[in-house]
């Protein structure tokens, strides 16, 4: 049975859709902004002219000048050097935190559209109580159980994104189990987990590549807003909310230290989000691109 399932499964299967990437203006100078963080992240080391942990209590918040082209922070620590490091742990943060919300979200919301029933009803309720916490609130609680640190408060973010994807994926898990390529292949005895992962799975992906790239930027400012309250990562090491908040404090002093970490949050934040309306238009042919 399982050889006539094998032959059968290429006739049956859901029509794949080739992929029209429509670059216009804005996503390229996002993916390019992008690249470049990626590429900063990486080569830190060798990028950055000063260690992001190096002080020198005899220049605090100085100006920018030709030794320190954005200044120096209230420890006399190089803001460019720390904002170079700061990319590494605000992006992987942000894979992370997305990573954990797959792991958890995708396969919950494909059992609770595919299965239906009880299983459906149970699993819907729990995305609805979750999904009614304020996302930052809900990101300190766990935070707050699981212990204060940036992997911690990335599960924590992660937890709180996995309600969203289940939803998205279990709506549209909905409309894809009354496709007739999955009654026939039912037919012929396929088991649940074979359906799933051969074609309902692959005809859900879609959806989940576009929220998943928005959801990068929903992750880059959690990170921040958890660093800047302090359940982020910790001192000494450097992120973009950590950052900001050590700016924050110094404000009076020195307003301009707030520019480069926030900017960064925001143009990265701007990037995903132009990014993922790109992929939205170029996976979804009946949209017209704009």
């Amino acid at each position: 049975m399982s050889a006539v399932i094998n032959e059968l499964e290429p006739a049956v299967a859901a029509p794949r859709r080739r992929l029209r990437w429509r670059l216009n203006t804005g996503a390229t100078i996002s993916l390019l902004f992008l690249c470049l963080v990626a590429l900063l992240s990486v080569a830190a080391p060798l990028i950055a002219p000063y260690s992001p942990t190096a002080q020198d209590l005899t220049n605090t918040l100085a100006e920018s000048s030709s030794a320190h082209w954005l200044g120096t922070d209230d420890l006399g620590r190089d803001v460019l050097s720390r904002l170079i490091h700061g990319a590494a742990a605000s992006l992987w943060s942000s894979f992370l935190a997305v990573g954990v919300a797959v792991v958890l979200g995708v396969p919950v919301g494909l059992l609770a559209g595919f299965l239906g029933g009880w299983v459906d009803e149970v699993i819907s309720r729990g995305i609805d109580t979750l999904l009614s916490f304020p996302a930052i609130v809900l990101a300190i609680a766990v935070t707050g159980a699981l212990g204060i640190g940036l992997i911690n408060g990335m599960i924590a973010v992660g937890i709180v994104f996995a309600p969203q994807l289940a939803r998205l994926v279990r709506a549209r898990t909905l409309v894809v189990r009354q496709e007739l390529y999955v009654d026939a292949v039912r037919c012929f005895g396929a088991s649940t987990g074979r359906i799933l992962w051969r074609h309902v799975l692959p005809n859900t992906v879609q959806p989940v590549i576009v929220q998943v790239t928005l959801l990068l930027a929903g992750a880059l400012l959690a990170e921040a807003s958890l660093s800047f309250l302090g359940l982020g990562i910790q001192p000494p090491l450097a992120s973009w909310g950590a950052m900001l908040a050590r700016a924050y404090q110094n404000m009076e002093f020195a307003p301009s230290q707030m520019y480069p970490p926030g900017l960064a949050i925001l143009c990265t934040a701007l990037a995903f989000n132009a990014l993922g309306e790109s992929l939205r238009v170029a996976l979804d042919p009946t949209m017209k691109h704009r």
